[in-house]
């Protein structure tokens, strides 16, 4: 399958593409060169040209550079491939406790797809003062979460809401954390150093 029937089907038709998607068995390093790495260039090529080449205006005041725009580019890039990889560990590596199969294959396509919504939203990086649009969208992708998680980690649907709400907390806190590190190390040591 192509990626922009899968993103229009994962999108559109999720309860369905996930039976699709569970049918496929892929291997995760297929799902990760040919579906999340393209599709994170959204939100990092959105965000070098909303930071790097737009910018915005405070109080009469330019924000935004260049290397701003490399640095948040690079920032959202590895946060999006990384925070996907250390999803998907974190859910194979709980799934015995809720009664699910421990399988990494289809822990990554769940997370993978399921990140769809962050992806395809992070166009709104574009223009700064609509980012947080980037964020409402990305919620569609909890409900992607929610509906995958039965058919491709086959827990008992009793524990559905349990597995759900402690995945999400493991997601908040990958994310949480990689945006800290990173924005440490990118954003925050050009300001250290007078760069932007």
């Amino acid at each position: 399958m192509d990626i922009i029937s899968r993103v229009k089907n994962i999108l559109l038709t999720p309860k369905t593409e996930w039976q699709t998607i569970e049918a496929e068995n892929a291997p995760h390093v297929k799902v990760f060169t040919s579906y999340v790495v393209p599709l994170a260039l959204i939100p990092a090529i959105a965000a070098f040209i909303g930071w790097g080449l737009i910018g915005y205006n405070v109080l009469g005041v330019h924000v935004g550079s260049f290397s701003l725009g490399i640095r948040y580019a690079i920032q959202y890039y590895i946060m999006m491939l990384g925070g996907t990889y250390l999803t998907a560990f974190v859910i194979n590596a709980l799934a015995e406790g809720f009664g699910a199969t421990k399988n990494l294959d289809k822990a990554f396509s769940l997370v993978a797809y399921a990140y769809t919504p962050m992806f395809i939203g992070g166009i709104f990086y574009l223009y700064w003062p609509l980012s947080w649009l980037a964020g409402l969208v990305g919620l569609y992708g909890l409900y992607l979460l929610y509906i995958g998680l039965q058919p491709m980690m086959k827990q008992p649907a009793e524990k559905t809401v349990t597995y759900f709400v402690v995945s999400l907390l493991v997601m908040f806190v990958v994310y949480f954390v990689l945006s800290l590190i990173l924005g440490a190390i990118l954003v925050g040591g050009a300001v250290a150093r007078g760069m932007l």
